[in-house]
C-alpha cells in the first residue's frame, strides 16, 4: 500500500477535503448522501479527513461528529481555526486565546477528545508567531491535538514558527495552476522534514474533467468570483483544459488522476486532499495515488497547464491580502 508519513503516521498520499459537503462550491447533497460518502471513503481505505471550523459555520465538523466518529480509530483528523466569519466580522484571529477557544468548540461540534492535526488557517500577522504556536504547543500538552501545522503561509514564517516548536504540515493550494509553493514553501517544508498538504490540487474542479461552462455554476458557488473562471480568463483557460483532458484520456486516466498525480510527484512529503461531493469520483480520485504515470506525460502535463500558461489571479483581490504564501507578481 502506497503510504507517506503525516503527523509521524503512515498515511495515504490522498486525502479527504470534506469543504464543499457543506460549503463553498454551490448546494450541498443531502445529509444522508453526506454520511454515505464519508463512510465509504473509510471503506474505500482513505484515512485523511480534513474540516475546519468555518466550513459551514462550524456545520462541516458537526457533519463529521455525525457520521464518522464511530470509527475515529480508522483516520488522521485534521481541522483549522483563525479565521473569523461571523456576519460582518470577519478576519483573522491567531491570538492564544482564540486558538484555545476556538479549539474547544470544534472538539465539541466533532464529538472528539482529540484532533491530530491542527491547522492555524491563516497567518495573523497581529499575533507574534513564537504566541501562537505556543498555545499550540499547550493543546499538543494538554492532549486535545497531535500536532499543529500552518495554512497559506510564507517560507520565511513556516520557518519562523517550525523554530519555536516543530510543525507537522503546511497546507497551501497546489495544482498545475497554482504553483506558489514553488516560490519558497515546497522548498522549506521538503528540507524541514513538514509534510505539504495541497488543497484545490484539482484546479477547484477545472481539471477534473467536467465543468465546461462556469456559467452553469450555482449563484453560491465561490468561483464564480474567481478570475480564472471569469468570462475574460475562462475560454483560454478552457482551451488549455481541452488538451490537458485529452492528454489524460490518451493514457487511459480520467483528468482529475493525472492532475493529482503530477502533484504527487512534486515531492515524497507531499499529500493531496481533494474535496468531492460524487461518491465515484471520490473513488477515481482515490485510485491517484496507485497509477503509474510516466513521466513524460507528467512534464507534458506541466507544460500545458502552469502559473504562466493560465490566465488570471487563483483569488480575487479582496482575498488576496489574507494569503501569506509567497506570490507571483
Amino acid at each position: 500500500m502506497n503510504t507517506r508519513q503525516l503527523c509521524g503516521r503512515p498515511v495515504r498520499p490522498i486525502g479527504l477535503g470534506c469543504m464543499n459537503l457543506s460549503w463553498a462550491y454551490g448546494d450541498p447533497p443531502p445529509h444522508e448522501d453526506k454520511v454515505r460518502l464519508l463512510n465509504e471513503a473509510l471503506d474505500l481505505g482513505y484515512d485523511h479527513l480534513d474540516t475546519a471550523n468555518i466550513y459551514g459555520k462550524g456545520a462541516n465538523e458537526e457533519l463529521l461528529g455525525d457520521a464518522v466518529m464511530h470509527r475515529r480509530s480508522e483516520f488522521l483528523l485534521a481541522s483549522k481555526t483563525g479565521i473569523i466569519v461571523d456576519g460582518p466580522r470577519r478576519g483573522i484571529d491567531c491570538s492564544p486565546e482564540a486558538i484555545g477557544s476556538s479549539l474547544d468548540a470544534s472538539l465539541k461540534r466533532l464529538g472528539a477528545d482529540h484532533i491530530d492535526l491542527f491547522y492555524m488557517h491563516r497567518f495573523d500577522p497581529k499575533v507574534p508567531v513564537a504566541d501562537s504556536v505556543g498555545a499550540m504547543v499547550r493543546a499538543i500538552e494538554a492532549g486535545k491535538i497531535g500536532a499543529y501545522g500552518v495554512s497559506e503561509w510564507s517560507a520565511a514564517h513556516v520557518r519562523e514558527a517550525h523554530a519555536v516548536h516543530p510543525m507537522a504540515a503546511v497546507q497551501t493550494e497546489f495544482s498545475l495552476w497554482t504553483r506558489n509553493v514553488e516560490l519558497g514553501v515546497l522548498d522549506a517544508t521538503r528540507e524541514l522534514g513538514i509534510a505539504l498538504v495541497a488543497f484545490s490540487p484539482v484546479a477547484r474542479g477545472a481539471l477534473g474533467g467536467e465543468l465546461k461552462d462556469p456559467a452553469t455554476l450555482g449563484d453560491k458557488d465561490l468561483r464564480r468570483s474567481h478570475p480564472r473562471f471569469d468570462s475574460a480568463n475562462w475560454p483560454h483557460n478552457r482551451a488549455l483544459i481541452d488538451q490537458f483532458d485529452d492528454l489524460a484520456q490518451k493514457n487511459d486516466l480520467r483528468p482529475a488522476q493525472l492532475a493529482l498525480a503530477w502533484v504527487l510527484a512534486q515531492g515524497d512529503h507531499v499529500h493531496a486532499i481533494p474535496g468531492t461531493t460524487d461518491i465515484d469520483h471520490m473513488a477515481d480520485n482515490f485510485a491517484a495515488s496507485d497509477k503509474t504515470v510516466p513521466a513524460e506525460v507528467l512534464d507534458r502535463a506541466g507544460q500545458l497547464i502552469n502559473q504562466q500558461s493560465v490566465r488570471g489571479h487563483r483569488y480575487p483581490e479582496v482575498m488576496r491580502s489574507t494569503i501569506d504564501t509567497e506570490d507571483y507578481a
